[in-house]
């Protein structure tokens, strides 16, 4: 079975600068002609028929950080860097051996001819009991193959021959079956790198393809799991899982992830021995609502109304819905009270979902922000929610004015209280909500009801209300009350925005301020 690899105008100029420079290098003293290949996803891709900048490219017989030295020694001459064009050789970047961050062999990344170029030798691996550190030694191109995760990311482009290489022999095969296998047993391949049970979701969720059902046995057994939780840094676990929700299908990822029952091995607080389990048995039905809204993404999806006026207000850019997918994996902590301090100390303690998002897959602190804000801000954005949607029998109290709509300035307000992310907390309060509803209509009313109250924000230009810039400022209150600052001025300034978002047609801010002075009781001033 062959195929073949047409190479762009870029790719033809460093297929022949690799190929020079290994010629290069068996000319000096004391080393061997390298052989030279394109591994991994960039020939998946270029076989799919997808374009791919980052090329890693397999050296036989030295580390990346010789081969980039001796390229860079070749290009030293002038004539030669103007042969292959401009901007040949960006600097190079090296990432020595650190077996427990998982390079084991020095490696360089660098940019050649405008392509985000990784070096690396060819290499095998070999695991001693439970060390989730393996020895790294140079290898063959069939021994580098078959330690890879799955055989559709273990094929070759030999740089010399320009053909495709398949060492697993079921690599090429599997493309056209669609499916992802491992090269080798899946109990050996996820015993020597759990990692890889996080590799094969990606990958299928990325690609549409489904696993093999003797894999996902084994991505199930419970000591390839414990394998999970105690060989892999969540620092690994984290990268995989924000590649896979930012990727083109995080819901068929969700969905494994839940059917394989890898819930409370991925998303877990490892400094916690007695972690609580949590229920996910109706996790399904908040995944799959957030998938029926995100179709109206999808160019000429033609969804009910109430999906696509979701979509449109909540989810604006590409990282609002990676947002809105993380929050929906996290919703099942939601419903898990945090364990109350041994020390008997009142202090709150942060929400499990923003815990396990900071210490189970090691997110940066905007990130975990966003969630921890997300589930504290729930219970007051479902009250604002069932106060405004009063004619579809909601309870709570009604926001409802004399002329019928909302208070501009009580619900403006909140939205500031929220802040800039305040439609993560509006889509977590909804998913949860649909976690917990039982049955269908139900899941349906309520998302009209959303859909009702976002179209009243809308309707009342509420939406960047977190933004708005107030035309009353602390030194003109101060001015005008002859004080210092102090709380009361916190409390003034917010009686000011509040009256400007009531009034967004008047821009006088003696207005504001006289509103401010008629409030002073209420500000407990002379």
């Amino acid at each position: 079975m062959t195929r073949e690899i047409t190479l762009t105008l870029p790719e033809k100029r460093l297929r022949q600068l690799l190929l020079d420079v290994s010629d290069y290098i068996g000319c000096q003293d004391g080393y061997t002609k390298p052989e030279l290949r394109f591994t991994g996803g960039w020939v998946r891709d270029k076989l799919l028929g997808t374009t791919s900048k980052d090329i890693d490219i397999g050296i036989s017989s030295m580390t990346g950080f010789q081969f980039g030295t001796l390229m860079k020694q070749y290009l030293a001459d002038p004539k030669r860097e103007t042969q292959y064009g401009e901007h040949v050789l960006g600097g190079l970047a090296r990432i020595v051996a650190n077996p427990e961050k998982s390079k084991h062999l020095e490696t360089v990344t660098t940019k050649i001819l405008g392509l985000e170029i990784d070096l690396v030798n060819l290499r095998k691996e070999t695991y001693v009991g439970d060390s989730r550190n393996p020895t790294m030694e140079f290898g063959s191109p069939k021994e580098d193959a078959l330690r890879r995760d799955s055989t559709v990311n273990a094929l070759f482009y030999n740089l010399t021959t320009a053909k495709v290489e398949d060492f697993t022999e079921r690599g090429l095969a599997d493309m056209d079956s669609r499916i992802i296998r491992t090269p080798l047993s899946p109990y050996q391949t996820f015993k020597d790198d759990p990692l890889r049970i996080l590799r094969c979701i990606r990958f299928a969720s990325k690609l549409g393809y489904s696993i093999d059902p003797e894999v996902q046995k084994y991505m199930s057994d419970e000591g390839i799991k414990d394998a999970l939780r105690l060989k892999i840094t969540r620092e690994r676990v984290g990268i995989e899982i924000e590649k896979t929700l930012r990727g083109p299908d995080p819901y068929q990822a969700l969905r494994l992830i839940d059917r394989l029952g890898l819930y409370d091995t991925i998303f877990t607080d490892p400094t916690k021995r007695d972690v609580a389990m949590v229920n996910t048995d109706q996790w399904s039905r908040s995944y799959e609502v957030l998938l029926d809204i995100t179709k109206s993404i999808i160019p000429g999806h033609e969804g009910p109304w109430e999906h696509q006026l979701i979509c449109r207000i909540l989810i604006r850019d590409n990282e609002e819905l990676y947002l809105s997918w993380l929050l929906s994996a996290l919703v099942p902590w939601a419903a898990v009270e945090p364990p109350v301090a041994n020390n008997g100390s009142t202090k709150s303690r942060p929400p499990l979902a923003s815990t396990v998002a900071r210490e189970g897959l090691k997110f940066n602190n905007k990130i975990v922000s966003v969630i921890k804000n997300a589930v504290l801000d729930m219970k007051e954005t479902n009250m604002f929610k069932d106060a405004v949607i009063i004619d579809l029998n909601s309870g709570g109290p009604s926001l409802k004015r004399k002329s019928g709509r909302a208070d501009r300035g009580v619900l403006g307000m909140a939205i500031r209280r929220w802040g800039p992310h305040w439609r993560s907390s509006v889509m977590f309060g909804l998913l949860l909500q649909v976690m917990n509803c039982e049955q269908p209509e139900d899941r349906q009313h309520l998302i009209k009801q959303y859909a009702a109250w976002l179209s009243e924000l809308r309707d009342l230009d509420l939406l960047d209300a977190d933004a708005i810039e107030p035309i009353v400022d602390g030194e003109r209150l101060k001015k005008a009350f002859h004080m210092k600052g102090g709380k009361w001025l916190v409390a003034a300034k917010n009686i000011a925005m509040e009256w400007q978002l009531r009034n967004p047609g008047n821009v006088q801010a003696e207005d504001g301020v006289a509103e401010v002075i008629r409030c002073k009781r209420e500000l407990g001033l002379p």
